[in-house]
């Protein structure tokens, strides 16, 4: 884009002025009095953008970092820090992620819609319409407006824009990880309700788009905020291990001799658990000491192929540790993380865990669907992106049939969560949620097949609808339109049966039940369309009076003049005649002509 188009339009409004002094002048004011030397606060978000990115345009990032800091002028953090310290925290983390530009000055504006008088409009003439519509995706509903819905509503919000724009879900997480940085000002009770909200959906969400290298820092903070003393047990654990550092260099080394003599061209480096995988690992498995085995990587330079070599030769030099092998590249998980899991009886008869994998599995490992921005240029990225929206695509196809914002957010956090299993089904395999039933397994293979279950036989047996299937679990599902099922279907009641919402697990299943039962309820309606029929309603009033709207500019000089905070809350306020349109409409016009 043109650095300087559409320059005046914020600058004019956010910079302050000298008198007398005409709009060109500020302008040309405001891009000759960049800092030169290292007080200039952009420098290092400059620096780390350009050595992944050394193409990249520096002045775009200065220029959304003068508006964003004019805009947040006079504000502060409960740290007592000037907020554009928080906006600036999260571009830095994105552009450690290796996002590219569009990213970096959407993340430093990302908050100056929802706190400050610069207006959506005014950002999209200043920096287009892609930057606008990150910054709209991660822009909160005002809670006075909205009350208990608004969380749920901005969440369901952001994953639509993310079905447009998946880099409004990595802004949202850099947002959320500073904020996680930072907590330790809020008082105790904040601290845990904000550490719990991240826990339950936007650590599932990191996982899920891949992004190991922000999730750990999510993991460990939300650790230490909800668990401090375990937090610092195993924080001292890590920091006092004697001898961890030799045992795991001479494991490296041992390793690399082995690659060597089978001709595998690999890299080996230590690999140490992070705080929360440690304190889980200790949990789960009822340790008193934290459990921490050595664990190193090997990253082969070659094809999936050589991975398997590499195995070869790691077993070949330590006895592989029965069941404790997993194939991660043949069958990957949910968030297409892919690797060779095995654990050896390694040095000292201590027992090592070994991850081996491709140099294009080791980024997607780290940065997930970031490394699509980070490396343009990988081979398979487009591939493996194009795979890991599938999630994304499925999920807002379910949005669409669920009216009730809370019911979509806990079925978006029951889809995220971590666990999954995979079941036989009609000859093909099937991924569903952890404790899922065959009810689940039937509105996944069809929803005529779900509406219409019967029974279910599970590796060969009949078992009850509201079974629990288990990892490799082979299922067979009857239903009422099956006549050589043997099962009497006149005699059973037609349809889904209200008690299977008690235990169905998947989002989808639970849609699709309700979806049946929606004649009998008064069906609710979303934020989305409150938006779109007061739109409509303003847009019949104007009709009656032989008027129209060109854009939406004038609705938003109308929002902004009578106090909303955005155009999307006046919209909702006409539908639910909060204000009468009519009423609206002609301040609407008066607006309009006396501006002519």
């Amino acid at each position: 884009m043109d650095v300087d188009a559409g320059h005046g339009a914020a600058l004019g409004g956010a910079l302050p002025t000298q008198p007398g002094e005409l709009p060109l002048a500020r302008r040309l004011r405001s891009l000759l009095t960049w800092p030169t030397n290292d007080t200039d606060p952009v420098s290092q978000l400059v620096r780390s953008h350009r050595n992944i990115h050394p193409s990249a345009d520096p002045s775009v990032l200065r220029r959304a970092y003068t508006i964003a800091e004019n805009m947040h002028r006079g504000q502060f953090r409960k740290s007592g820090e000037p907020y554009i310290t928080h906006p600036l925290a999260v571009a830095e983390i994105c552009a450690d992620l290796g996002m590219d530009t569009t990213t970096l000055v959407a993340a430093l504006l990302h908050d100056t819609v929802e706190d400050t008088r610069y207006t959506l409009q005014a950002l999209a003439e200043d920096f287009g319409h892609e930057v606008a519509h990150l910054v709209d995706g991660v822009t909160k509903f005002d809670k006075a407006f909205y009350g208990k819905a608004a969380e749920a509503e901005t969440i369901r919000k952001m994953i639509i824009a993310a079905g447009k724009d998946v880099r409004v879900l990595i802004i949202k997480l850099a947002d959320r990880l500073h904020n996680m940085r930072t907590l330790g000002v809020r008082s105790a009770a904040s601290r845990e309700r904000i550490a719990r909200k991240t826990q339950e959906v936007l650590v599932p969400l990191c996982d899920r788009l891949g992004i190991q290298t922000l999730k750990r820092e999510l993991d460990d903070v939300v650790l230490l905020h909800l668990e401090p003393d375990e937090h610092a047990r195993i924080a001292r654990h890590v920091h006092d291990r004697p001898g961890w550092d030799a045992y795991l260099g001479d494991v490296v080394a041992q390793a690399k001799v082995a690659l060597r003599r089978s001709r595998v061209d690999a890299e080996v480096s230590p690999r140490p658990r992070h705080l929360y995988s440690i304190w889980k690992d200790t949990v789960a498995g009822g340790h008193t000491a934290p459990f921490d085995l050595p664990r190193i990587v090997i990253v082969v330079d070659g094809p999936p192929t050589d991975c398997y070599a590499a195995l070869g030769a790691v077993h070949g030099r330590w006895r592989p540790v029965p069941g404790r092998f997993k194939d991660f590249i043949a069958s990957p998980k949910n968030n297409l993380y892919r690797s060779l899991h095995t654990s050896v009886c390694g040095p000292q008869d201590r027992t090592v865990e070994v991850l081996i994998r491709t140099r294009e599995m080791h980024r997607w490992a780290e940065y997930g669907i970031a490394a699509d921005f980070r490396f343009p240029r990988s081979s398979g990225s487009d591939t493996a992106r194009v795979d890991q929206l599938a999630w994304l695509r499925r999920v807002l196809d379910w949005e669409q049939e669920a009216p009730d914002p809370a019911q979509f957010l806990e079925s978006l956090r029951c889809d995220l969560a971590e666990a999954q299993i995979q079941v036989v089904a009609d000859g093909r395999q099937v991924v569903l949620p952890a404790g899922a039933t065959p009810v689940d397994l039937a509105y996944e293979l069809g929803t005529d097949r779900g509406d219409h279950c019967l029974a279910a036989r599970i590796n060969g047996r009949l078992a009850p609808l509201s079974s629990e299937l288990e990892e490799g679990d082979v299922v067979e599902i009857f239903t009422e339109n099956d006549a050589e099922s043997g099962f009497e279907a006149s005699a059973a009641p037609r349809g889904p049966r209200r008690e299977w919402l008690g235990f169905v697990k998947s989002p989808h299943a639970q849609m699709q039940i309700n979806r049946w039962f929606a004649e009998h309820t008064a069906p609710g309606i979303s934020i989305a369309d409150k938006v779109r029929l007061g739109r409509a309603t303003i847009g019949l009033a104007l009709r009656k009076r032989d008027r129209g709207l060109a854009s939406d500019l004038p609705l938003l000089r109308l929002s902004e003049e009578l106090g909303y905070p955005d155009l999307e809350t006046l919209l909702v306020a006409v539908f639910d005649r909060a204000v009468e349109p009519d009423a609206v409409v002609q301040q609407l016009i008066d607006l309009v002509d006396h501006r002519q």
